[in-house]
């Protein structure tokens, strides 16, 4: 079913996740007091892709409880258009999160019977728009079942019409790196861009480099891989012909939301240099690099605040893509 789309439009299709992080300042020897932020990796994607001035669709499925509510109230607030999500009585996904000292999280996740996993083949038909330039998707979303082999399905018919972009987000807590392993290849088929980070290509592919690991995700099929380093910036690779960006300098009070942010800086410049809607056909290196090192400081300006709080077009300098870029607002 065909839905009115904008040019550049794009698509997301994942999870919700409330992010679930001790309140230190509040917490004393009688208790341990939380705060909850809405997160989850294509959540945090579409909220950063609605920042930057992309034209943002998310669908997701919604529990009507607290978290529900907190979920499509960050949604909105960014401009990410609602229309079809689902709501329903199934829980939301926690993931209690634990800051190291460098601000690195690590997560314990309470995810059965929630929301994100219960798509039925009936719901995503409905909600297919052959307008939009991409679809993004990946994540939990992808992987646990029954939805996971049902948004395969959906990606084969929406790929007539749109580019696909796959993040598989390795959560190893929750689904053995096997399972990815197993369901990866099928991924590089359906996908025209994979994004992983350094952290998930050491759990998918612990023995192999990085450059043969982009060349065996080509023969599968993709066309652009890119894998996010860190602090070191990111490594692309279009065909097999590879680039690496820096990252731009940053104080990081946390990396929460980070890889996400990048996602959506890469598909948010991609679409404004007109490569979005099909197979990435005109796609040039140095539009990569581009593309890429917009994403990097989309990243950066992510981690210099806390939590998943992605910059505002107004925060960055976005006319020039790459070039400079403002402080981030605290209020």
């Amino acid at each position: 079913m065909a839905r009115p789309g904008s040019p550049g439009s794009v698509d997301v299709l994942g999870e919700c996740v409330a992010d679930i992080f001790e309140d230190r300042d509040r917490s004393d020897s009688g208790g341990l007091a939380l705060r909850a932020l809405a997160g989850g990796g294509p959540a945090n994607t579409a909220v950063a892709l609605a920042r930057l001035g992309t034209p943002t669709r998310f669908l997701g499925r919604f529990s009507r409880d607290a978290f529900g509510t907190l979920f499509r109230a960050r949604l909105s607030a960014s401009g990410v258009d609602l229309a079809d999500s689902v709501t329903t009585s199934e829980p939301s996904t926690l993931a209690v999160a634990d800051l190291d000292a460098t601000g690195q999280a690590a997560y314990t996740f309470y995810a059965e019977g929630a929301a994100d996993w219960q798509w039925t083949s009936s719901e995503l038909a409905t909600r297919r728009n052959d307008d939009a330039a991409c679809l993004h998707t990946g994540s939990l979303a992808l992987i646990r079942q029954p939805a996971g082999n049902r948004i395969e399905e959906h990606l084969a018919q929406v790929r007539e019409h749109a580019t696909v972009s796959i993040d598989p987000n390795v959560r190893p807590l929750l689904v053995p790196p096997s399972a990815y392993r197993e369901r990866l290849p099928h991924w590089c088929a359906l996908g025209d861009i994979l994004r992983l980070s350094e952290d998930d290509c050491a759990a998918l592919v612990p023995e192999t480099g990085l450059d043969k690991a982009c060349d065996t995700w080509h023969a599968a099929g993709v066309r652009l891989v890119v894998i996010t380093l860190g602090g070191n910036g990111a490594l692309a690779s279009l065909d097999g012909t590879r680039v690496t960006v820096t990252a731009p300098p940053v104080t990081v009070v946390d990396t929460v939301g980070a890889g996400d942010s990048f996602t959506a800086g890469l598909l948010h410049r991609l679409a404004a240099l007109g490569h979005l809607g099909g197979r990435l056909d005109a796609l040039t290196l140095d539009d990569v690099t581009d593309a890429c090192s917009f994403a990097a400081h989309v990243a950066a300006l992510t981690c210099s605040v806390a939590g998943a709080n992605p910059p505002w077009a107004d925060e960055t300098d976005a006319g020039s893509g790459a070039g400079r870029f403002l402080t981030r607002r605290t209020g």
